[in-house]
């Protein structure tokens, strides 16, 4: 009994994450945006809280929607401790989610989201830093386009620190599990 006890506290203390750990392989979180009120904000605005970074664009057919509905569904499960993380969408369409747009849609799916955008150049910085990838469809002549793009999710700790990596092959309770650790640790 004794050793089960030991084993679990060393399992503790390790952090036994289920997503893929990135601690010290990804930058830390950093960039200058404006958010869905149309405020410029930067990563600093967000410490003190774990923070989900995820690329998109509001005219998304799928992806994006099933992931904020899940992410939504990540944050009930969580609970009230959900209250301090904070979804960071940013679109990798500038052209057309501007911050009313984004403000939305990002909290059609929950309160806690919060839309960027910036400048084409902006983004596209943001997400090299990240080794996120998208590319832009042409342009059908009426405005209409699909933009593809990853799907993963960046999770960082309330210093700002890049923690983990989510991806859609990720079952939604190893998020939830790993959320509840980043969250306990004050990590």
């Amino acid at each position: 009994m004794m050793g089960a006890l030991l084993l679990g506290a060393c399992q503790r203390g390790d952090q036994p994450w289920r997503l893929t750990n990135v601690s010290g392989h990804m930058p830390d979180l950093d960039f200058k945006l404006v958010d869905d009120h149309g405020k410029e904000v930067s990563g600093a605005d967000y410490r003190g809280k774990v923070v989900i970074l995820y690329f998109g664009y509001t005219h998304c057919p799928d992806v994006c929607p099933l992931t904020l509905a899940q992410l939504h569904q990540v944050l009930t499960k969580v609970g009230p401790a959900a209250d301090n993380v904070r979804i960071l969408f940013v679109s990798v369409d500038p052209a057309r989610d501007t911050p009313d747009i984004m403000h939305a849609y990002v909290n059609a799916f929950d309160p806690r989201a919060v839309g960027l955008s910036g400048t084409p150049r902006a983004v596209e910085a943001l997400s090299k830093r990240y080794r996120s990838a998208y590319t832009r469809e042409p342009d059908k002549g009426d405005g209409q386009y699909e933009v593809s793009h990853s799907s993963a999710l960046y999770l960082f700790d309330r210093d700002g620190k890049a923690r983990l990596l989510s991806t859609p092959a990720n079952p939604q309770d190893d998020l939830v599990h790993d959320l509840q650790l980043l969250l306990d640790k004050g990590a």
